[in-house]
């Protein structure tokens, strides 16, 4: 197990905030300093992005494409065919949303190392509505053959991650939220594509998290233990390629596995650990994101409780699923 350092507040109401974006954008920036051949497209939401601190310090090596996503990703594969590194930002509900087929056939069919970050997932945009949640881009992205997908839990992991996919050499989707979510993880912490990391250990169940609600499975934990359950919290910033191992030994060990995704659970990231689980160690399994709907405009701390996906309605949810599910062992 990999020694994965957090923050000591995590629990506490006055965690530090920051939307994940924030660390893209700084990480980017970083990333160009360091690789002159990376540059950034953009349509027309360059600040809301953050790929603005990219523009501002390398204005010739950034191409504002305007709204037209799937010329955005087009132009980014040709510019990738012709030896750049391009970073390709916009909401998620456009890209991957309304371009994945040029996504398809421009970047993943022809192994292009095109980076598509789509901002502004899940429910938690809030009172842009259902429109704008896009709940669906993880199951479209891990579909595709050659696509690395990368799901940061917070700013300072999604900082690492864009350095990460920078230099990767392969098409790489990173999804990125609008809101301020608690940082939990630390400069110290590791971070490598493909690696999941277990952040808290416990014998009762596995609690496999990724992108932003993984902090809310450590809420989770924490509540849970006040009831006597004592709860694996696994951190899976990297949907695709998965990491079987790490995720193989905690379900190994606890004998019944949670996932949690602020986006569909059919085809998504509990989809994915699904399929392992099916075909190399067949476990119990409860699936926590959202249950084949569209969201709703609100403000996201409501949203994420209606739709059940904070620490306390979730840890309700895994006692429930705890009492009726008996632990697999091998020898059933």
């Amino acid at each position: 197990m990999s020694h994965f350092p957090m923050q000591s507040n995590i629990y506490d109401d006055d965690v530090a905030k920051e939307p994940t974006r924030a660390g893209f954008g700084r990480g980017l920036k970083a990333a160009g300093e360091a690789n002159e051949q990376i540059v950034a497209l953009c349509a027309d939401l360059t600040e809301s992005t953050q790929m603005h601190l990219f523009r501002d310090a390398f204005p010739k090596r950034f191409v504002e494409i305007g709204v037209a996503e799937q010329n955005l990703v087009t132009v980014a594969s040709g510019m990738a065919r012709a030896g750049k590194i391009p970073f390709t930002s916009s909401y998620a509900a456009f890209s991957p949303g309304r371009n994945w087929e040029q996504i398809r056939t421009t970047i993943a069919l022809n192994d292009q190392p095109v980076k598509i970050v789509g901002s502004h997932a899940g429910v938690s945009v809030g009172p842009d509505g259902a429109t704008h949640q896009m709940l669906e881009d993880i199951a479209l992205m891990r579909v595709l053959s050659n696509m690395v997908v990368v799901a940061p839990g917070d700013s300072i992991e999604a900082e690492k991650a864009t350095k990460a996919i920078a230099e990767n050499g392969k098409p790489s989707y990173i999804r990125l939220a609008r809101e301020k979510t608690a940082i939990f993880s630390t400069d110290e912490s590791p971070f490598e594509i493909g690696k999941a990391y277990v952040l808290r250990e416990g014998a009762d169940v596995s609690l496999l998290g990724t992108g932003t609600m993984t902090h809310q499975l450590l809420l989770a934990a924490h509540e849970l233990e006040k009831h006597g359950i004592y709860a694996e919290v696994v951190h899976v910033p990297t949907i695709k390629p998965l990491d079987d191992e790490t995720i193989l030994a905690s379900a190994r060990k606890t004998g019944r596995v949670v996932t949690a995704e602020e986006a569909q659970i059919k085809g998504g990231f509990g989809g994915a650990v699904a399929e392992l689980l099916s075909e190399q160690l067949p476990t119990p399994l409860k699936r926590i994101g959202m249950q084949d709907r569209f969201g709703e405009s609100g403000k996201p701390d409501e949203l994420l409780d209606h739709f059940g996906l904070t620490g306390v309605k979730m840890a309700h949810t895994i006692q429930q699923f705890i009492h009726t599910t008996a632990q697999y062992h091998r020898e059933y």
